[in-house]
């Protein structure tokens, strides 16, 4: 709160008169966040194949990420789901629900789906991120040595992914290529799952 009431000139203690604190600012971006969202997805067109429809909201969801990239990460800190949040799944699960899954299905799709209908998908783990800069070169040689597939793929797509404004690995192209993989899975799921 000091370093954004310095940014601002003003006091701290004068912010404090128009928010609670860290956790309301925080709560209030991710409500302009999803508000941004809101608007990017306002204009989609109705009726719409649910795969093409559901595939241009993670898409119109990811762009708005990618002008904010600090998004994702206050998203996840988040400890109660802001209801913008839950307007933004309930448009998705409208567009399965429509197309003839049931909700059952809609459920595990949304769970499949996770965060891309957000716009992000979330790192298993991040190279380079705080911490790592204390890996001792043995470390490291041993790390090759354990897990040399996984050291490869690091090495291949740390190189690969210079320039990607949502985390090492998270270049649009993957995010697209997992969005489809799941789109066209569900669609075999929905289409078995008809009488």
């Amino acid at each position: 709160m000091r370093a954004l009431a310095d940014d601002l000139g003003v006091e701290a203690m004068s912010l404090y008169h128009h928010l609670r604190g860290k956790e309301a600012l925080l709560d209030g971006l991710v409500e302009r966040l999803m508000a941004e969202v809101a608007e990017a997805t306002s204009d989609l067109p109705a009726g719409e194949e649910w795969r093409d429809g559901v595939r241009r909201r993670c898409l119109a969801a990811r762009e708005v990420m990618e002008r904010h990239p600090w998004g994702p990460a206050v998203l996840l800190t988040r400890t109660s789901v802001p209801p913008s949040v839950f307007a933004h799944f309930e448009a998705v699960l409208a567009a399965m629900i429509e197309a003839g899954f049931s909700y059952h299905l809609g459920h595990r799709a949304l769970h499949a789906l996770g965060s891309m209908v957000l716009g992000f998908v979330q790192e298993l783990f991040a190279p380079g991120a705080e911490g790592d800069e204390d890996a001792s070169a043995d470390e490291l040689a041993a790390m090759a040595h354990a897990l040399p597939h996984v050291t490869a793929m690091v090495a291949a797509e740390l190189h690969a992914a210079d320039g990607d404004v949502l985390g090492w690995c998270d270049s649009r192209a993957e995010f697209e290529f997992t969005l489809d993989l799941l789109l066209d899975g569900l669609e075999a799921q929905r289409v078995a799952q008809s009488p």
